[in-house]
């Protein structure tokens, strides 16, 4: 069963990016999927942002420890489908290189089992074993399998080891498989058992039908990766919108998500780094380096106002994150930080911090689009509070209810109006 409780909040010093102008030379050469030749272009159709692997308290994840002799399987939910998938396989944070020496995809039909005649071995420049170096992804070679949008890939990794810590997504919604040996090409979920985190792996291309024109890229903290919703069911806002995305009729985009629990825009958690680089560190990677990303959708910043951010210090990090995205040739859409009234961060200074800080989301005018998803989830009767339908319990996240409505609350238009 899926579990993700998650400790409270600890004070630690801010500290903004900086360096903009000279980051957003690098921009373009991540950006660069985006031009791809229609009719033989691909698009991100999911990801996960990665973190260093190392020991969570409250979690069984070996991402700390590594792997001998083991396979994982990762269960991934496509927002697009296509003709044809590859698979980056990452090895960013990690400080060794990580030999893997077979590596598989198939369709998921349930748990670790996939679905009869979709397993697929995946080649790296034609040979099923490649090493990944410290810092690096690699993405494998094309492989032919039509999936369908909305459906779950089995992402099956064996690595002789040992690997020492591994770069891995450690809060999912989502039950992952480990087994003992090689057992990437096994069709079945024999030998296989649970694991809660996507561990060498960070995105999925697809090469999708001409209606599917790029991603979307949502960049966020828990809210948008993965808290407080129901495990195995992809409730995530960004799943919703993902469905929303794929009924419309005529010219669409995938939505890739790029949330990170207990992340911050500003500095790290220090003695935390299961929470990962801040937002402005990892935009480069985690956003812009998407294939095909046409437009970013930015909700975070709760977890700054929890340790004490003042209004100005994220204002000045939206800007950077907007002026790198304009530079970049993107578009970029403001969400306002959705109430924590009742929670364990409220007091009255950061609630003065979160009205300051929406109201300039709203009204200054910087971002290409607003997407009020305070509004969506206020208490009519109190705003600084979610609405009691919305909320998971504990004032802060909001519960499956709350993410849809959250996906709701984006304009489809406005998305799609430059597509």
């Amino acid at each position: 069963m899926y579990t993700d409780p998650r400790p409270p909040l600890r004070r630690c010093r801010l500290a903004l990016a900086a360096s903009a102008v000279l980051i957003a030379a690098l921009i373009v050469v991540f950006a660069a999927p985006a031009a791809a030749t229609p009719g033989h272009r691909w698009v991100a159709s999911w990801a996960a942002s990665p973190v260093v692997g190392s020991h969570i308290p409250w979690s069984d994840c070996p991402a700390g420890e590594g792997l001998i002799n083991q396979t994982v399987r990762n269960v991934v939910f496509l927002s697009a489908g296509g003709s044809s998938v590859r698979v980056r396989l990452t090895n960013v944070f990690g400080t060794q290189p990580v030999k893997v020496g077979r590596a598989s995809v198939a369709v998921q039909a349930s748990d670790a089992n996939a679905v009869p005649g979709t397993m697929r071995s995946l080649t790296f420049r034609g040979r099923t074993s490649v090493v990944l170096p410290p810092g690096e992804a690699i993405f494998s070679d094309s492989v032919p399998l039509r999936v369908r949008s909305l459906s779950t890939l089995l992402i099956s990794v064996y690595v002789p080891g040992p690997t020492g810590p591994m770069t891995n997504h450690p809060f999912t919604a989502q039950g992952n498989f480990l087994a003992d040996g090689d057992r990437a090409l096994a069709p079945t979920g024999e030998g296989y058992r649970n694991t809660p985190c996507w561990m060498l792996i960070d995105g999925v291309d697809v090469r999708p039908s001409g209606r599917v024109r790029g991603t979307v890229v949502a960049l966020g903290d828990s809210i948008t990766d993965t808290s407080a919703t129901s495990g195995n069911l992809n409730r995530r806002w960004p799943d919703f919108l993902a469905r929303r995305l794929d009924a419309v009729r005529g010219p669409t985009l995938s939505v890739v998500n790029a949330g990170l629990g207990g992340n911050r825009l500003l500095a790290p958690r220090d003695g935390e780094p299961y929470y990962g680089v801040p937002a402005l560190e990892r935009l480069e990677r985690d956003v812009f380096g998407q294939t095909g990303i046409r437009a970013v959708i930015v909700l975070e910043g709760v977890n700054d106002i929890g340790y004490d951010a003042t209004a100005e210090e994220l204002i000045a990090a939206y800007q950077e994150i907007i002026d790198r995205a304009h530079a970049a040739g993107l578009r970029v859409y403001g969400g306002t930080i959705t109430p924590f009234g009742g929670s364990f961060i409220e007091t009255e200074s950061r609630l003065a911090t979160w009205r300051a800080v929406n109201d300039w989301i709203r009204h200054s005018g910087q971002f290409d689009g607003v997407i009020d998803f305070a509004a969506a989830l206020a208490d009519p009767d109190d705003p600084t509070r979610l609405r009691a339908e919305y909320d998971s319990g504990d004032h802060l996240h909001p519960g499956d209810a709350g993410t849809e409505a959250m996906a709701n609350a984006v304009d489809l238009r406005m998305l799609l109006r430059h597509v």
